[in-house]
């Protein structure tokens, strides 16, 4: 899967999203370490913090889906500039890919790159039972 396939799929699903309040559409599209391919959109609703990233959407589906190894994120928006993941998103991801591949891209084709460390460098990790 190249980097154009899966911007193009984070563009088409964003399409889909669900943002009646905020009016902003966000698709993503996550590749695991198998090649496979899961989307997202965010979801919002009436009650503000029960709103779901696309970023999340597309972790959970692909958690759904038996796949536990990512290896690169695209999520697209429609900005003048890319914007970056939020930190609840950059935290989920960590649990998982704590060097994720990360490509913030615009509709009209800006993109910006990082790994997840650089975005999140003190992740929080679960602690240890042993002592």
């Amino acid at each position: 899967m190249t980097e154009k396939e899966l911007i193009k799929k984070a563009k088409e699903v964003r399409t889909k999203a669900y943002a009646p309040y905020s009016k902003f559409l966000v698709g993503a599209a996550l590749l695991t370490e198998k090649g496979k391919v899961y989307t997202g959109v965010n979801v919002e609703n009436a009650s503000y913090g029960l709103t779901v990233c696309a970023e999340r959407v597309a972790v959970f589906k692909a958690l759904a889906g038996g796949e536990r190894n990512f290896k690169k994120i695209v999520i697209v928006t429609d900005t003048d500039k890319p914007k970056s993941l939020c930190g609840a998103c950059l935290q989920v991801l960590s649990e998982f890919a704590s060097d994720l591949e990360i490509i913030c891209a615009t509709l009209k084709g800006d993109k910006a790159r990082y790994r997840l460390r650089e975005l999140l460098p003190k992740a929080f990790k679960r602690m240890s039972t042993e002592r």
